[in-house]
C-alpha cells in the first residue's frame, strides 16, 4: 500500500496499540484477451517491496490517517471477492491507494476500467460537510519499479492527475445494489512502466476491481495481403503489410500493402494493395489466399482465375502457369498461352502453271488442313535444270515473281526472266507460325516447267556496220530455230543519258539488220533486239550501247590539223635519221590522242595499224567494240555463255571486270576448266587495259 502495510500479525497489533491501521494492498486487476497485465507483474507494492527486502515501509505523513482497507465482499454475480474500500467518517485528508509497477509493453497508451460503488452522502449517518461523492485518479510513470512508501511523494506532481472519478449510481440505505463501472484512458506513456493510484478525499466507497489493457488491432489478412497485429500509437496507425504465399506484388513501382488500425483497435477502411496471385495460382477463400491450378488448368499471368488447357495441349501437374503441347503440337513464340497448339499446315492442292513465252503463272488451292492456325501464307522454290539428267541448281536473280516468292497470302505468283528451252522446277510450299519450329520440312508440291520451244532464242551479237551523225546501222547474229523462222525484228532504242526523259523508240525490219535514223549526234544509245516466230514475240536482248558521230566539218578539222602537225614534225626531223625508224615511220608526239575516221575502214584494228605506225599495236586499246562480250567469248571458244552473259547483264568488254567465280556459277558455268579459262581472259585484258595508250573511233 503506498500507505502502511505490515507483514504479519504481529506488526498489526503493535500498529493497533500505536492507534494507526494498516492494511495490506491486493490489487485485483481483471485480465482479458487484450489485456496489459498478467497475475504474476500485478502484486501490491507493499507486499513486493516486503518480499524483496524483508521489511515493510510506512508513509509517515499518510500512515496515520489511512483508511483504506482490504475486505470481503461480493461482486455481481454474488461471488466473494476482496476488495479495498475506505469511509472517511470526519475527516477529509487524502487517503492514497497505489498499485504495483506495472509494464507497459509495446502500449504508448492503456485504458483503466474501474469497478467500485459509492455511498450517497447523505445517507451516511453521520454526514459532514466534507463527504464526497467522488475520487481521484493518479498514474506515475518510471523504468523500473522504483515506488516506495515515501517515494514518489504523495501529490499531484510528480504523480499525474488523470480524472475526477463521480459514481454513476449512489448507494442508500434500503436501496438498489448497482455498481459504477468507468473507463479512463492513460496516455501518451513513454516509459518502460507505470503505477496507478487511487486518492480518496472523504468518500465512502469500495473499489472492486481495476482492469489496465490497450487496445492492438489483431492480425489480418486481406485482398491478399496479410498485415500483423499493430498497436495504435495515435489516433490512426499506418501498418505495413505483405503478400500471402504465393502472391506478388505487381507494378512497375510497386509498394508494400498498407492498411490503418484505429485507437479503438479496429482495421479502418480497406488495404492499399497491389499484391496478385503468381501465374499457375488463383485466389480463393475470400482473396485471403492463393491455391495452385488443379491438374488440367493453368494460369498465365497475375489476374483472373486458373482455367482449362485449350486444345491439343495439357497440365499434368499442379500450378501450372502455361500448357504444353502435346506430341505432334507446337505453339509459336507469339502465341498467348490460352491459344490452342498448333501444327504446320499440309501441302497445297492442284498447282495449275499457265506458260507465255518465258513468263510463267502458277495458281494453287488451299491445303486441306490448314493446322488451326489463320496465318497460313505460301512461299517458292524455283531450280533449274540444264539436262534432263544433269544436276539442278537453285535459279539465279534473273528469275524475278510477282508480288514476292516469300511471303505470299494469295494463292497465285508471277514469275518472269526465264530462259527459253528451259526445264525449272517449281515448288509451292505451305507455311504458317509454327513452321519454323517444326522438325520437319515444309510441305509442298512440285511441278516441273519446260519453258516453249517455239518461242524465239535471244538474239545476240548485235553489233555496229556504219553510223553518222544522226544514224546507226546495226547487224545481230540469226537466232537458232529448229521449228519456225523468223518474221520480225523488233528492235528498241532509247538516249542512255535520257532514258527517263525520252521515251524509247520501236522499229521493225525482216532482216537480221536495220538502220536507226533521226538520232543525235555524238550520242550513246541504248538498243535491244527481239525476234518474232509464228509462236509470237520472245525475249528482248540485253541492251548494247553505240554512240552516233560528231559534227562532220568538225572531225575533218580535227584530221586535217593532226595531219599537218604531223607533217611538220617530219619535216623537221627528216634531217636527223636517228628519229626515224628504219621504215621511214615517225613517232606521234607524246601526250597526242589521234582520232581517225572510222568510215574508210571495215576493220578497227587494220585502222591502227595503218595510221599509227609509230605505236606498238600491243599498247593500243580499243575503247568500244559494238558486240565485244559476244566476239571474245567465240574468241576463246566460249560462245556456248554467250546468252548467260547477256542474260546476266553483262554488255561490254568493261563490265567483265569485276566478275567473280560465284557470278559464273550464278550464269551456269558449273565446270570448273570453263571458270578458269574465262577468268584467265579477263585477267589479261584488264592487265593490258591499264598500261596501253588509247584511240578512240
Amino acid at each position: 500500500s503506498g500507505c502502511a502495510d505490515t507483514a504479519g500479525r504481529k506488526t498489526d497489533e503493535k500498529n493497533r496499540a500505536r492507534g494507526s491501521r494498516y492494511r495490506r494492498f491486493r490489487s485485483r486487476l481483471s485480465t482479458e484477451k487484450r489485456r496489459l497485465l498478467t497475475p504474476d507483474s500485478v502484486r501490491p507494492q507493499a507486499q513486493q517491496a516486503a518480499g524483496n527486502r524483508g521489511g515493510r515501509y510506512v508513509s509517515i505523513k499518510d500512515c496515520k490517517t489511512s483508511q483504506w482497507e482490504e475486505v470481503s465482499g461480493l461482486d455481481e454475480e454474488n461471488n466473494s471477492v476482496r476488495t479495498f474500500q475506505i469511509c472517511q467518517l470526519e475527516s477529509s485528508s487524502s487517503q492514497w491507494l497505489r498499485s504495483g509497477f506495472i509494464q507497459r509493453r509495446s502500449a504508448s497508451q492503456v485504458y483503466v476500467e474501474l469497478r467500485f460503488t459509492m455511498m450517497e452522502c447523505s445517507s451516511r449517518s453521520t454526514h459532514h460537510r466534507s463527504c464526497k461523492e467522488t475520487f481521484n485518479l493518479y498514474y506515475y510513470q518510471a523504468d523500473s519499479n522504483e515506488a516506495t512508501a515515501t517515494y514518489p511523494p504523495w501529490m499531484e506532481n510528480p504523480y499525474t492527475k488523470v480524472d475526477t472519478v463521480a459514481a454513476d449510481f449512489l448507494l442508500r440505505k434500503g436501496g438498489e445494489r448497482k455498481f459504477n463501472v468507468k473507463t479512463l484512458r492513460l496516455g501518451l506513456l513513454s516509459k518502460r512502466g507505470f503505477y496507478l493510484a487511487f486518492q480518496s478525499q472523504g468518500a465512502c466507497m469500495a473499489l472492486l476491481s481495476v482492469r489496465v489493457f490497450f487496445k492492438k488491432c489483431p492480425p489480418l489478412v486481406s485482398v491478399l495481403s496479410s498485415f500483423p497485429e499493430t498497436v495504435p500509437r495515435y489516433l490512426v496507425q499506418e501498418a505495413q503489410g505483405s503478400c500471402v504465399e504465393h502472391a506478388s506484388l505487381q507494378g512497375l513501382r510497386p509498394r508494400p500493402p498498407k492498411l490503418f488500425c484505429g485507437e479503438d483497435g479496429q482495421w479502418v477502411g480497406q488495404p492499399t494493395t497491389s499484391c496478385a496471385c503468381l501465374p499457375g495460382f488463383e485466389p480463393v477463400e475470400m482473396q485471403t489466399r492463393c491455391a495452385a491450378c488443379p491438374v488440367g488448368q493453368f494460369k498465365s499471368g497475375t489476374e483472373g482465375r486458373c482455367r482449362d488447357c485449350p486444345e491439343y495441349s495439357q497440365a499434368p501437374i499442379r500450378g501450372s502457369a502455361t500448357c504444353a503441347c502435346r506430341s505432334g503440337y507446337l505453339r509459336a513464340e507469339s502465341d498467348p498461352a490460352e491459344s490452342p497448339c498448333s501444327k504446320p499446315p499440309s501441302a497445297p492442292r492442284s498447282v495449275i502453271p499457265q506458260i507465255n513465252d518465258t513468263t510463267l503463272t502458277l495458281e494453287w488451292n488451299e491445303p486441306l488442313d490448314r493446322g488451326y492456325r489463320e496465318d497460313l501464307s505460301y512461299s517458292i522454290r524455283c531450280s533449274v535444270c540444264r539436262s534432263p539428267r544433269g544436276t539442278c541448281l537453285p535459279c539465279g536473280d534473273n528469275v524475278s515473281y510477282r508480288p514476292a516468292h516469300e511471303g505470299l497470302q494469295g494463292r497465285r505468283v508471277e514469275v518472269w526472266g526465264l530462259l527459253p528451252h528451259t526445264t525449272y522446277t517449281f515448288t509451292v510450299l505451305a507455311l504458317n507460325g509454327v513452321s519454323p519450329l517444326s522438325t520437319k520440312e515444309p510441305a509442298g508440291e512440285s511441278i516441273n516447267i519446260t519453258t516453249n520451244h517455239e518461242v524465239p532464242s535471244l538474239v545476240s551479237a548485235i553489233r555496229k556496220s556504219d553510223s553518222t551523225e544522226s544514224s546507226l546501222t546495226l547487224q545481230w547474229s540469226v537466232p537458232d530455230q529448229p521449228h519456225y523462222n523468223v518474221l520480225m525484228y523488233q528492235l528498241r532504242y532509247c538516249e542512255k543519258e535520257r532514258r527517263s526523259e525520252n521515251p524509247c523508240s520501236y522499229t521493225e525490219t525482216k532482216r537480221n539488220q536495220a538502220v536507226l535514223t533521226d538520232l543525235r549526234r555524238a550520242t550513246q544509245y541504248e538498243v535491244q533486239v527481239r525476234a518474232r516466230t509464228q509462236a509470237g514475240y520472245g525475249s528482248f536482248s540485253s541492251a548494247v550501247v553505240f554512240r552516233t558521230l560528231p559534227d562532220v566539218g568538225m572531225l575533218l578539222l580535227v584530221i586535217f590539223v593532226v595531219l599537218a602537225v604531223f607533217c611538220l614534225r617530219r619535216h623537221s626531223r627528216v634531217k636527223d635519221p636517228e628519229l626515224s625508224d628504219k621504215n621511214s615511220q615517225y613517232l606521234i608526239g607524246q601526250g597526242v590522242k589521234v582520232y581517225i575516221d572510222p568510215f574508210t575502214y571495215e576493220d578497227p584494228n587494220e585502222a591502227v595499224r595503218e595510221f599509227a605506225k609509230e605505236i606498238d599495236v600491243s599498247f593500243v586499246k580499243i575503247e568500244e567494240v559494238i558486240g565485244a562480250v559476244g566476239d571474245w567469248l567465240r574468241a576463246i571458244k566460249m560462245e556456248r555463255y554467250e546468252d548467260s552473259f547477256l542474260q546476266a547483264g553483262f554488255n561490254s568488254i568493261d563490265q567483265l571486270a569485276q566478275i567473280t567465280a560465284q557470278d559464273l556459277l550464278h550464269m551456269g558455268v558449273t565446270l570448273a576448266g570453263h571458270q578458269r579459262k574465262i577468268l584467265s581472259s579477263i585477267q589479261t585484258m584488264t592487265l593490258q587495259n591499264k598500261s596501253t595508250a588509247t584511240v578512240t573511233f
